[in-house]
């Protein structure tokens, strides 16, 4: 099982992996990230770039144990064993996917409020790959 992302794609999605940079549908206001070529709400195909805050709150969340990652995580696995992956709720209402970070996995709870933060996610093609993990906001 693997989670492969070519390198133009990745790429391509710099500013929302880097910046949280979602969008807003200019016919019904929607925001959504990631971006997509259409609104999910009313299918409309025309945005504007909107900073995400990255403050949110864990919706629901699991625990991964070894050997349930994509081969992609095996390093961090190797280094660090179990990890939290939540669905967060962020203020302006998208609710993404993300790992969490600088916690104790059995220490996630849901209604926990979290901050985006960029950390490295694992190394393809001999690029180190980026993004945004979730992070208890103390």
């Amino acid at each position: 099982m693997a989670a492969y992302i070519s390198l133009p794609t990745y790429l391509n999605t710099i500013d929302a992996r880097y910046r949280l940079v979602g969008q807003k549908c200019r016919a019904c206001g929607h925001i959504r990230f990631p971006p997509k070529p259409a609104c999910g709400q009313c299918g409309a195909t025309d945005f504007q770039g909107v900073q995400l805050s990255g403050q949110g709150e864990v919706h629901t969340f699991t625990i991964i144990a070894s050997g349930a990652a994509p081969t992609e995580f095996d390093d961090l696995q190797n280094m660090t064993g179990e990890f939290a992956v939540a669905l967060v709720k962020l203020e302006e209402g998208p609710v993404v996917v993300g790992q969490m970070t600088d916690c104790d996995p059995h220490q996630v709870e849901v209604g926990m409020k979290v901050v985006a933060v960029i950390r490295r996610l694992y190394e393809q093609e001999g690029v180190i790959r980026y993004g945004y993990k979730f992070k208890p906001v103390r």
